[in-house]
């Protein structure tokens, strides 16, 4: 049996080790842009880079790939240093152990798809592969293109064949410069399942460069938001999304994301209940049976939240989850008709969206204890 169908893919060092991190520290001038940015980020599991263009995300990502030669820099990764101006330690590009996928997955068009991932393969000597063809072929899913030519491939299968080849180098560091940026909505679609098989499988970091805000909650573990070369804020996503000082959580499509475990199932009325992550707050989801225990992503939007005041939970509502919480901030909104409250339920984020009138209307105040009522839920794996 191969390692992908007994365990997990063991591309990275062991979960344990002290020194599993990313410490980055670039400052890059051109052309009148100042790219300034000290970070430290997890030694594995997905970091996506999130910002407008211009903010500086793919200078961070040619940065880490040694394509641009910082004026001042340090690069450690999981241990290893890669760049270190002090020193004088410059590891070029082909020295680097990572692989990139662009927007574009830059096939061979001259190669089938299985010699395009033996391009990948043979760079690596055989002692030191951790993967190999038919490993990233099943993760990828395009065991049935490897005959095939790179011009009979749809967007999303190139994209695929591409992130297989770039794990067939055994990277230390897997960086994905806006993958699905060139695809359509059914392609997104379609890709999308396998990269959240590279989160669950890949032992690995994973740098995800986007500006979209659905991939970054479907995918990530960890967020970093660029603005003008600097980091405006770095953390884990759950938290980092419902900061309140933050422009993602006025946002139009403001929301959280966190980990529910299954946590029980009703057939008699399709129902899915998730336990919140360190919580005694569960949400009910319609959704058809999943093993209990089961890890399942779970993101709210803060306009399908509402406030309730009272000390009954309003038995009598349509709405499936009406959750105790407690009022932990509040900003002003985008819209000056609004505002949007932080709330904290037994421990886990949440956002509200309601009108400044209600706010009057309901004298919602820091450290107010109410009920919020979860209109809809997103499972989004």
């Amino acid at each position: 049996m191969s390692e992908l169908t007994s365990s997990r893919l063991t591309l990275g060092r062991a979960h344990t080790r002290s020194d599993e991190a990313i410490a980055a520290r670039f400052l890059v001038e051109h052309k009148g842009f100042t790219f300034d940015l000290d970070l430290t980020l997890p030694g594995r599991g997905v970091t996506a880079i999130f910002g407008h263009s211009g903010s500086g995300k793919t200078t961070l990502l040619r940065c880490l790939a040694g394509l641009a030669r910082p004026r001042v820099g340090r690069l450690v990764v999981n241990g290893e240093v890669w760049l270190d101006t002090d020193r004088n330690i410059f590891l070029p590009t082909h020295k680097r152990p990572l692989g990139y996928v662009f927007q574009e997955a830059s096939l061979f068009p001259h190669l089938s798809v299985k010699k395009n991932l033996r391009f990948g393969l043979d760079r690596v000597q055989a002692a030191e592969r951790r993967v190999d063809l038919s490993q990233a072929a099943e993760l990828l899913g395009i065991g049935h293109l490897l005959e095939r030519m790179p011009a009979g491939l749809s967007g999303g299968e190139r994209q695929r064949v591409g992130i297989a080849r770039a794990l067939l180098t055994s990277p230390r560091l897997l960086l994905l410069d806006e993958p699905l940026a060139s695809l359509d909505q059914k392609r997104k679609l379609e890709i999308l399942p396998y990269l959240e098989r590279l989160h669950d499988e890949l032992d690995i970091p994973v740098l995800y460069v986007s500006h979209a805000p659905e991939e970054v909650a479907r995918l990530a573990d960890h967020l970093v938001l660029l603005e003008g070369g600097r980091a405006l804020a770095s953390g884990p996503i759950a938290d980092t999304l419902a900061r309140l000082d933050l422009p993602l959580a006025v946002a139009d499509d403001a929301s959280v994301v966190f980990e529910g475990i299954v946590d029980g199932y009703d057939s008699a009325y399709g129902l899915l209940t998730l336990a919140l992550p360190g919580s005694r707050a569960k949400l009910a989801v319609v959704h058809a049976p999943v093993a209990e225990g089961k890890t399942m992503r779970v993101a709210v939007k803060a306009r399908d939240v509402s406030l309730i005041t009272g000390t009954h939970e309003h038995e009598r509502s349509s709405v499936l989850n009406m959750l105790p919480a407690t009022v932990v901030g509040i900003a002003n909104d985008a819209n000056p008709s609004q505002a949007v409250v932080r709330l904290d339920v037994d421990g886990s984020p949440l956002l509200a969206r309601v009108t400044r009138y209600s706010m009057d209307r309901l004298a919602i105040v820091e450290g107010m204890r109410l009920w919020a009522q979860v209109k809809a839920v997103s499972l989004l794996a």
